[in-house]
Formats: structure tokens, sequence, C-alpha cells
């Protein structure tokens, strides 16, 4: 019996090291993924202010989502050499299947930004989230024709600075493609004037 049991112990022990082993690789995956994606998108937003930037590993954290999806949430911070450093929170979310990343956004946060530039204050009396809304569910029904059904999570919304002096609108919902089909999660975004309340541009995902 001692052959067998040790035959058992060869076999079994590094199959059940490369299972335990495959989330480890899907959760580096998503960090990579997502903090390289939250990158690109703090330097195309602030340009050459954005320099030696950096993420907090101790304050990242991974949830996992619908349809193969993880969220990853942190910090980290960028200098600029002539203002100082700027600390901000980011999140993004991940799908293994399609290897993409959505829903990328970042918020500066800390006394940094206060030495740099003004607080960002928008008006928010020409800021409309219905309208950003009204112009994501068109973009949506553009897509799926036969859209029964698009629920927007208010609580989701969130306002961010863009490029161009414009005013970045963003949140979640859920959205029926198709009669019999099951609702599935989705993002938008408007970039806005502030001046004037007009939608520029809108983008829904997916």
């Amino acid at each position: 019996m001692k052959p067998i049991t040790v035959l058992f112990g060869i076999s079994l022990l590094p199959g059940l090291a490369w299972c335990q082993a495959q989330p480890q690789t899907e959760s580096a995956k998503a960090v990579e993924r997502c903090e390289t994606a939250v990158a690109e998108t703090v330097k195309r937003m602030r340009g050459p202010a954005a320099q030696e930037l950096q993420f907090s590993p101790t304050k990242r954290n991974l949830a996992p989502g619908q349809d193969d999806e993880t969220s990853v949430r942190g910090e980290g911070r960028y200098s600029s050499r002539s203002n100082g450093s700027y600390p901000f929170t980011y999140s993004c979310a991940y799908n293994a299947k399609a290897g993409t990343t959505t829903g990328v956004m970042f918020r500066e946060t800390g006394s940094g930004l206060a030495k740099a530039e003004p607080a960002w204050q928008p008006d928010l009396s020409l800021l409309s989230p219905a309208a950003c809304e009204g112009a994501s569910a068109a973009d949506l029904k553009q897509k799926f024709p036969r859209v029964t059904r698009i629920a927007f999570d208010s609580d989701s919304r969130q306002l961010a600075p863009a490029a161009d002096d414009l005013t970045m609108l963003a949140g979640q919902g859920a959205v029926q493609r198709a009669p019999g089909m099951q609702a599935e999660p989705f993002t938008y975004r408007c970039e806005i004037n502030a001046r004037n309340g007009q939608i520029v541009s809108v983008q829904t995902t997916p």
C-alpha cells in the first residue's frame, strides 16, 4: 500500500500546484493591463506634467465581477519637476476572455493638486446627467437595434476633468440587447463643454 500512496502523491501535487497558479496569473494580468491603461489615461489628460508615475501595491484591491471581469482599484502618484507630487485613486475593469480593459477612471487627491492649479470646480448648473444618459442610450440603440431595456445606475456617476478644458461624466448601467436576452452591464462616458453644457462626444462599452 505504501507504493500506491507515494504514486498518488507524485501525480496529484503537480496538478494541484498548477490549478492554484492559474488565478494568480490572471490576477497579475488584470493588474498589468489595468495599470497600463490608467497610466495612458493620466498621461493623455495631464500631458508633460505627468512624469514618474507609480502605483502602490499595498493599496491595490481586486474583485471578481460578471462575465470573466475583474475589477481593479488602487492608488498611485505622478510627479512634476516644477510642482511636486500628485496622488490619485483609480479603478478599471479587465475582461479575461476578451483581454481588454473598460471603465478606466482616475481621481486626483491630496494637496499636490492644489500646488499646481486651482481646484477643479465644474459649473454643475450646466451639466445634465440626463442629457449624457440620453446620448448614451442613443449610442447603444445604434449598436443594438433590437434593444428592449436600458437602465442607468445613478450612484455610479463620476465627474472628472478631461482634455481641452472639457468635463467628463461617466457611469454604469445595464442593457438588454434583444427580447429574451439577459441584461448585461455597460459603461458610458460623455465629454461635455462645461461652459455651455454641450455634449462633445459619447462612448459606451459594450
